[in-house]
């Protein structure tokens, strides 16, 4: 049984903040995106949060202290998921470096075993597809999936004022059995507010 729930975000500041980093000699040659922003979102929201980076067995909950990041990858041969293990020890341009490698090691056919093994928390880009948001469904034994939807121009409330922003839809989906709704508002309100202020990724 899972529940689902929704934020839309302005994401004005992320998108300067990919903007930055792609100008940046330190990320030269590294593919830079939102879903790079959203991944270190996701992580420090599981700090706070440590209940959705967790396993459901058939006889105990494993909440667990690293992070197997999983995200689905489109290929040639269909949607997999691979996860960067102990990705909550990446730097963001170390993370981004993960993420780049494994895609295209997806898409040329080359992922091991291991590589789509133990992952404990994923994130679906169906952004990318031009969908505002989905319901992701839950991989096996994990407890939290999220989705990005498409970042795009909208009119947003700033100060009172309606101004022209980046903004996008993130939808979760929770066990509930592990997952109360509660904790899982505060993950996605938590993600949510590192894609409005990315300087919170410095706590």
């Amino acid at each position: 049984p899972h529940v689902s729930v929704f934020v839309d975000v302005d994401a004005t500041r992320t998108m300067e903040f990919v903007k930055r980093l792609k100008a940046s000699p330190d990320f030269a040659g590294i593919k830079v995106s939102p879903l790079l922003i959203m991944a270190k979102a996701m992580m420090w929201a599981v700090r706070r949060n440590p209940t959705v980076n967790s396993t459901w067995t058939d006889t105990e909950i494993i909440v667990h202290h690293f992070v197997n990041f999983g995200f689905a990858a489109a290929t040639p041969r269909g949607l997999v998921v691979p996860n960067i293990k102990n990705a909550q020890d990446l730097s963001l341009r170390e993370l981004a470096q993960a993420i780049e490698l494994m895609t295209n090691t997806a898409r040329d056919g080359k992922l091991q075993p291991s590589d789509m093994a133990d992952g404990t928390i994923t994130i679906t880009n169906i952004g990318v597809f031009g969908m505002d948001t989905g319901t992701p469904i839950l991989n096996p034994g994990e407890v939290a999936i999220v989705a990005l939807g498409t970042i795009k121009q909208k009119p947003w409330v700033v100060d009172g004022e309606v101004r022209p922003r980046f903004v996008t839809t993130i939808g979760g989906s929770f066990d509930h059995r592990v997952v109360d709704g509660d904790v899982a508002s505060r993950f996605l309100a938590d993600v949510a507010s590192v894609i409005e202020e990315p300087a919170l990724l410095l706590d």
